[in-house]
């Protein structure tokens, strides 16, 4: 595999630990802790697939990092990480294109993530190959 991975994660012990996950699995990875770090990263990396918190320093952060990235280029597979709906009690999904385009993301997990979960949706969106 050569797809690089980029990690938005403000959580330095939750990122390293996807990170492990994501590098055993033969991908690069890079990672970015905040909203800058991230920008920095999707340009100067060239990432095939993002994997963002959807809360970092402000609530509403992983939402903007998802519209700036699909702005940028349309057609980027973002995966959004959340513990949203178990912190504030609100049901977040991406299962319709209505809620997908809102969200700006192909998919949506929820924390605690499952790896392999998150595996599917990376093959899923980006094919061994590609």
């Amino acid at each position: 595999m050569n797809e690089t991975i980029l990690i938005v994660e403000d959580d330095p012990d939750y990122q390293a630990q996807l990170g492990l996950h994501l590098e055993k699995a033969g991908y690069t990875v890079l990672k970015a802790h905040s909203c800058a770090t991230a920008r920095e990263a999707f340009a100067s990396g060239k990432p095939d697939l993002a994997v963002v918190d959807l809360m970092l320093e402000h609530l509403d952060d992983g939402f903007v990092l998802c519209h700036q990235f699909r702005k940028a280029i349309p057609k980027f597979p973002i995966v959004v990480v959340t513990s949203a709906t178990r912190d504030t009690g609100i049901d977040l999904d991406a299962d319709t294109p209505e809620e997908r385009s809102w969200i700006k993301a192909d998919a949506l997990l929820h924390k605690p993530l499952h790896f392999d979960d998150l595996h599917a949706e990376i093959l899923r969106l980006i094919p061994a190959g590609v």
